[in-house]
């Protein structure tokens, strides 16, 4: 996984994330989770994708837009 370094990691919650070709992980603190085109929708896990390499925004994302996850592990 790739460590997520935001701007403000006081107010994040995510600690890394791992993309995928149809896919995206995302690990918090207490849990990681599998956003899929499946689950969440192409258009959402792209941005999703993209707020991940910008190390900027993506914790804001899923916590206003609460994408479905596939799994929560």
């Amino acid at each position: 996984m790739t460590p997520y370094h935001s701007q403000n990691p006081k107010t994040s919650g995510v600690i890394a994330f791992e993309i995928r070709t149809d896919a995206i992980v995302v690990k918090f603190k207490d849990h990681t989770y599998l956003y899929t085109y499946k689950s969440a929708g192409k258009a959402a896990i792209e941005k999703m994708k993209k707020y991940a390499l910008a190390q900027k925004g993506l914790s804001t994302y899923i916590s206003q837009h609460q994408p479905a996850y596939e799994m929560k592990y």
